[in-house]
């Protein structure tokens, strides 16, 4: 088995590099509830086609990039946060990151220009597992599991080797796996 540990909230949970799902390829998520009712996390590293603004024309000038959180209920919006003292709401699900928090706070912060992106991140939509389904996911390696991270790379603009840099950052043991082809056929 890949897996280092035990998923908790909080933990990143990387692809495998051959992920079958279109909607998790090479994908980095941060598990945000982890339970024995099943698991629900955002993907890190599959930025949107559109900015907040966008989605919230009342927030003119709000250009922070929107992910794609996952493939259920994508007409949700969500958000991560690492600024409590700014929000002073919030769900803690790892120490100094926070999921969730009062929306009309973070609308006037916004607003105000009081929020970076290297503080926040929004998300349409999220991933989910029912009960047991992560954990029969993890046993048949599909998942590589960690907690060993610096919480900004939740927070990091530039997603695009988030997935490779969160592999190597597990050791020498899994880090050649950032050079398997995506697709197993062009080796």
């Amino acid at each position: 088995m890949l897996s280092l540990f035990k998923p908790k909230n909080g933990s990143l949970i990387v692809s495998e590099p051959f992920m079958a799902d279109p909607n998790f390829k090479r994908s980095v998520v941060l598990l945000t509830e982890y339970e024995d009712a099943g698991a629900l996390g955002f993907i890190l590293n599959q930025r949107g086609d559109f900015l907040l603004d966008d989605l919230m024309p009342e927030l003119k000038g709000s250009d922070f990039p929107v992910h794609i959180g996952g493939p259920v209920a994508m007409d949700t919006l969500h958000f991560v946060h690492s600024c409590y003292d700014k929000i002073n709401s919030g769900l803690q699900i790892r120490n100094g990151v926070y999921w969730g928090g009062n929306f009309e706070t973070v609308k006037v912060l916004l607003s105000t220009n009081q929020l970076s992106r290297n503080e926040i991140k929004f998300f349409v939509g999220y991933s989910g597992w029912a009960s047991g389904q992560l954990n029969e996911e993890i046993n048949q390696n599909a998942w590589l599991i960690t907690d060993q991270y610096s919480p900004e790379v939740i927070f990091v603009e530039n997603e695009e080797n988030l997935w490779r840099e969160v592999v190597i950052g597990l050791g020498p043991r899994y880090a050649h796996i950032v050079n398997f082809p995506e697709n197993p056929q062009w080796n």
